[in-house]
């Protein structure tokens, strides 16, 4: 699907023409258009992209393949990027919409084989009052890659949802392997949410630096206020990273302890049986000529002497503090 729209001076002037009149817009020098391609068909993307904007192959080969990396490049009359889209819902795993982005002085044509909610709040936007952020193409590609940094923000809140559940299951009965799995998931989760945002840092602080002339000056803060948006969730991710890592010390310290508590009733009991043992093990030997086994008291004897060398061990722990 073609999405199109034509601006004047900032003011929405005509959306979804035919590619005819689309190429009539691209000659008037006071218009400039943003056409979107939503999961476009090959026909689509060769009559759009060579056809209308006549783009460079390279420039379109790199749009069409899938990029696991951000990029940008200077094509000195416009420019390509490739940046990524991270998804509100997910099932194992954040998932992440790529999208090629030409920007020109005039124009700005859009990607993607995934319908993102980003760029339909941005159409939307549009048709409502397009004044305050299609006076430009530079102004329109803040609009777009600011509503798409702000979408990170959910997914780093459902993070500290899941950092906030491993924490409570501290407190629950959970089986180590239980935690384990849900601790690597999560961390698995923060590294792959931090490998898409750095790059994505990198290449647009190009854009923040005025390092390219499309980009008009007085626009470099609103791109810099996207790039500490960036930085600031990194830093949050960061800090998931290293929260979720002393959760993990400590359920590991409880285990470690409840398997010590375990070890010291067992050292208890052993230590308490000593007697019986040692004793038990002495007459149990069945020798012929043991003279005490003759005695008329023989028996209470071994026994009052057993349990008085069992409360003698029992006090010797208790002064420990074993008890």
């Amino acid at each position: 699907m073609i999405h199109s729209y034509v601006f004047e001076q900032g003011r929405l002037v005509g959306s979804n023409i035919d590619l005819d009149a689309l190429r009539l817009v691209r000659g008037d020098p006071g218009l400039h258009v943003w056409v979107d391609l939503d999961c476009p068909t090959d026909a689509e993307v060769k009559q759009v992209l060579e056809g209308v904007f006549s783009f460079h192959p390279l420039a379109i080969e790199d749009c069409i393949m899938v990029s696991q990396l951000p990029k940008i490049e200077d094509y000195e009359d416009y420019l390509f990027m490739v940046i990524h889209a991270v998804s509100f819902k997910r099932k194992d795993q954040f998932q992440t919409t790529e999208l090629d982005l030409f920007l020109g002085k005039e124009f700005i044509v859009t990607y993607h084989t995934e319908p993102l909610k980003g760029l339909a709040t941005v159409r939307d936007k549009l048709v409502q009052s397009s004044a305050n952020i299609a006076r430009g193409p530079d102004r329109l590609t803040h609009a777009i890659l600011d509503i798409l940094v702000d979408n990170y923000k959910p997914v780093l809140d459902e993070l500290a949802d899941e950092l906030q559940e491993i924490e409570d299951a501290l407190f629950a009965t959970i089986s180590y392997e239980n935690m384990d799995k849900m601790v690597l998931h999560t961390r698995k989760e923060i590294n792959y949410l931090r490998s898409v945002i750095r790059p994505q840092h990198e290449v647009l602080s190009r854009m923040a630096r005025g390092e390219f002339k499309i980009i008009r000056s007085h626009l470099l803060p609103y791109y810099r206020d996207i790039t500490d948006h960036l930085l600031r969730f990194d830093s949050l991710a960061s800090n998931y990273a290293d929260q979720l890592l002393l959760t993990m010390d400590i359920y590991l310290n409880k285990a470690q302890n409840e398997t010590n508590q375990i070890i010291k009733a067992l050292t208890l009991m052993t230590a308490l049986t000593i007697p019986v043992t040692v004793i038990g093990g002495w007459y149990g030997m069945n020798f012929k000529f043991m003279p005490e086994l003759e005695g008329t008291w023989s028996y209470l004897i071994v026994v009052l002497f057993t349990l008085a060398s069992t409360a003698v061990i029992a006090v010797w722990l208790k002064r420990k503090g074993w008890f």
